[in-house]
């Protein structure tokens, strides 16, 4: 503005009458608030009006010194929310810092009431927000001022010993925290000098002939067979490696060398050479090796298995070509079966498709169970597969999971160890060479089916412009924060949209998909969570991005990823024809049609995927002499299996050890229940970790461990996305707990409790997107349309669209994380996850 403007001979005008100061660097904006409230021709506004003018000037200040005022006196929950919601009110443009408080306290008073239904409940809603948020563990000092703003808050009086209850609570719990970590820090010291002191005692190979009374060309041979263990293998500068043996076991297998001997000479007549090694079928020959875990002969492992006569055939094709219809016309004509879904939500689909064939169908997941008298049928998750109930027929779909670095290990004992005489492993095309590898190591026959789309599907001409987008089409991003930037763009628009990502329950994912399914939802946006697990009526698949962050690194799509999700395009008797297309200035056509036109992925390693289960946990604790489960996880990952190992290589198993190490000090647990929790789906992105350990200290304690609550939901109309994501998380946390609840019942008694709060969660969430949805919808009709770019196309809203295709590859990612459609994510969300996908455990 300058001087000569009305709004400056207003603001003038005004400081003179009211005799408010301002400061200079207020007044650019003072002058422009003031503008706007200048009726036309005039050059005066009165003096109520300067006064709610400078009041809208300095409520973002307000706002910051209320933060920096809450910090110093310990008030670590008040939000910057809050503090927003009582400046908003205040009409005194010089309220001081006792009238700003004041507002406050009648905001955060409000707010904590509506929390949860107790005082105790809302105290721990809160700490879980914070812990969750921030990963903040709440000092006794300001727990201490917390407790004392929730009584007052509830109208408590002063005799109701909720604050002292609190005190002595909260003492008890840091005690028994300094406890535990003191405890595990012992555990650890004394485990690590453990497997020292066993490393200490290993002998090199030289010393083999005299602790066997052999040769050394003997101990070579078996070595070569397999015979002779192998401790460690350290690997030297020059490339090659030291071999290290462990003297006691050497001196055990004394009495085998005759036997050795004997088997030696009678092949060496006959000509054949040495012993072929153990392929993980033969009953003798090889109990030696890693004789405890008997990592190296898992497929033995599956004894109910490997006594029937299996038969396995693999079904692969593309998304759309009928692969599990396929095998479910078989499951249902068979007199028993079983099912096996990487998630739950289709664990359920496939207890519904079973049902309505007339097949009574039971339901087993990680957090529920549904049992149906007298079925023979069942339907579960990968991890749930029952491995001693031998059915004629068995279904494992998405082989291509096998690969997975999280979660591959429970397909390889799945396909591995489900009873069934005949089993149906579904999959795309690039898990052919791993399933054949695991039916060789099991002995089974296989056999192969080759199915190919019912529907075409097409690659687009040119890339989609934002104001190109149609009814059935599905944009795919690569994260949470993109898909809900994509949302509120799409919303402002006028379109009724629906959403598809990893945080989201399965029970909201499905309500979604049904929305945009039946009409109520014009566009789909999801991540790659759509990717399996739902039906979809979509025409178009829209990339926004072709590349995206894999929990490691920012990288192109790979074929099969392509393939995947290109693949939900077009549905068989709905839309005859998939499309597939880019947005515009998001990648290029070319990229796609390069992808889809692929040969499979060579997979880098076909050995199977393979980790410890709670009998060979408990066999190599009994062995080693040790009840620590991270002392037995730390022996396991040195000397079980080998790295060089010719048929397995062991799991990630990061955080079932990160889990094990924090649990050490956590006393009046067996090592049973530890390896439980050591396997709950957790993410350690929202410390899940340590809310693992607050409950299993609860458990140990036999104190009821609490289910975590609802917590405060606004209207849901109202909500913003900041609510969406604290309840997203919420569930999260009842998805453990209620996975725990399962294991340990006595300690995680209310679970119907839990149930009824997940079912809370999941109607709110579910009202948030869709009232969001409707009421954008309603509000971009009934308003005058606000002019479109003529060229858009990025979610930052840039301009930049190139005729002909844009640059190749040149997709956007947020850069924090990718949604999975299990984990949760998936993920494992660190790497993903740290951690595994929560649905389907």
């Amino acid at each position: 503005m300058t001087s000569e403007s009305p709004a400056r001979r207003a603001v003038e005008a005004a400081l003179a009458e009211t005799g408010l100061a301002v400061e200079t660097r207020e007044l650019p904006k003072l002058e422009r608030t003031v503008a706007r409230a200048l009726t036309p021709g005039e050059d005066r506004v009165d003096a109520a009006t300067f006064r709610r003018a400078l009041c809208a000037v300095r409520r973002k200040p307000w706002g910051s010194r209320l933060m920096d005022l809450t910090r110093r006196s310990g008030e670590v929950w008040i939000t910057r929310a809050d503090a927003e919601a009582a400046v908003a009110g205040i009409d005194d443009p010089e309220p001081g810092d006792a009238r700003l408080l004041a507002a406050l306290a009648d905001v955060v008073r409000a707010r904590l009431r509506a929390t949860a239904e107790t005082p105790a409940a809302a105290l721990e809603t809160i700490r879980a927000d914070l812990f969750d948020g921030t990963g903040r563990v709440l000092s006794p000092a300001e727990v201490d001022i917390l407790s004392q703003a929730i009584a007052g808050a509830f109208d408590l009086p002063p005799d109701a010993g909720f604050i002292e209850d609190v005190r002595r609570t909260e003492q008890a719990r840091h005690q028994e925290h300094e406890a535990i970590e003191q405890a595990a820090r012992a555990r650890r010291r004394e485990e690590v000098r453990r497997l020292r002191a066993w490393e200490d005692s290993l002998v090199p190979f030289a010393e083999v002939p005299r602790l066997l009374h052999c040769s050394q060309r003997e101990a070579l041979r078996w070595i070569a067979e397999n015979r002779l263990p192998v401790a460690r293998r350290v690997p030297q500068p020059d490339g090659t490696e030291r071999w290290e043996f462990d003297p006691e076991e050497l001196v055990a297998l004394r009495a085998r060398l005759p036997e050795w001997r004997r088997e030696s000479y009678e092949a060496d007549i006959r000509g054949r050479g040495a012993p072929i090694p153990d392929q993980g079928t033969r009953k003798v020959g090889n109990a030696v090796i890693a004789r405890v875990a008997a990592l190296d002969r898992y497929a033995a492992h599956f004894k109910t298995a490997r006594a029937l006569k299996r038969r396995i055939t693999l079904v692969i094709g593309p998304t759309n070509s009928g692969k599990s219809h396929t095998a479910l016309e078989a499951l249902a004509g068979a007199e028993s079966g079983m099912a096996l879904a990487p998630l739950r939500l289709l664990a359920h689909e496939f207890r519904e498709a079973l049902t309505a064939r007339g097949v009574p169908t039971s339901l087993a997941t990680g957090e529920e169970r549904i049992d149906v008298p007298g079925s023979r049928h069942l339907a579960a998750t990968v991890e749930m597969c029952p491995l001693h109930n031998p059915v004629d027929v068995a279904i494992v779909d998405e082989a291509q999971m096998l690969a997975d670095p999280d979660r591959g290990a429970a397909w390889t004992a799945a396909i591995m160890g489900a009873p069934a005489r005949h089993l149906f492993v579904l999959g795309a095309p690039d898990c052919v060479p791993m399933v054949r590898r695991i039916a060789e190591l099991c002995g089974d026959p296989l056999d192969e089916i080759r199915l190919e789309r019912k529907s075409p599907l097409v690659v687009a001409g040119q890339p989609v412009r934002i104001q190109d987008l149609r009814p059935h089409d599905a944009l795919i991003a690569f994260s949470r924060r993109e898909v809900l930037d994509w949302r509120a763009m799409l919303l402002a628009r006028g379109h009724r949209v629906a959403v598809v990502y990893g945080a989201l329950s399965p029970e909201v994912r499905r309500a979604e998909a049904q929305r945009f399914n039946d009409g109520r939802a014009d566009i789909l946006i999801a991540t790659d969570a759509i990717g399996m697990g739902l039906n979809l009526t979509i025409r178009r698949v829209i990339f926004t991005a072709l590349r995206k962050f894999d929990g490691t690194q920012t990288r192109d799509l790979t074929s099969q990823e392509v393939k995947q999700i290109a693949g939900r395009a077009g549905r068989y008797g709905k839309h005859e024809e998939g499309i597939v297309s880019v947005m515009a200035d998001a990648g290029s056509l070319s990229f796609i049609r390069t992808m889809l036109a692929a040969p499979p992925d060579d997979l880098p390693d076909l050995r199977p995927q393979v980790q410890p289960d709670a009998d060979i946990i408990q066999a190599v604790a009994a062995e080693i002499g040790s009840d620590s489960l991270f002392g037995v996880l730390a022996r396991i990952r040195r000397a079980v299996l080998r790295r060089d190992d010719p048929n397995y290589r062991l799991a990630n198993m990061e955080q079932a050890f990160a889990i094990a190490t924090a649990l050490e000090g956590v006393t009046g647990l067996t090592l049973a229940q530890r390896w439980v929790y050591a396997m709950c789906p957790v993410d350690d992105r929202d410390n899940g970790i340590q809310r693992l350990v607050h409950w299993a200290a609860d458990h140990a304690a036999d104190r009821p461990v609490i289910p975590p609550g609802t917590g405060r939901l606004p209207p849901a109309d109202r909500a913003d996305r900041m609510e969406l994501e604290r309840a997203e998380k919420r569930h999260k946390r009842l998805v453990a707990w209620r996975w725990l609840s399962m294991r340990f019942p006595d300690a995680y008694r209310a679970r119907t409790e839990a149930e009824e709060a997940t079912a809370r969660l999941n109607d709110w969430i579910e009202d948030v997107l869709r009232q969001q949805s409707s009421r954008g919808h309603a509000a971009a009709h009934d308003a005058p349309r606000a002019p479109q770019p003529q060229k858009h196309g990025r979610p930052d809203g840039r301009h930049g669209h190139r005729k002909g295709g844009a640059k190749a590859a040149d997709g956007r990612n947020g850069g924090d994380g990718i949604d999975r459609g299990g984990r949760p994510g998936a993920g494992r969300p660190g790497r993903r996850p740290a951690g595994r996908a929560p649905i389907g455990r």
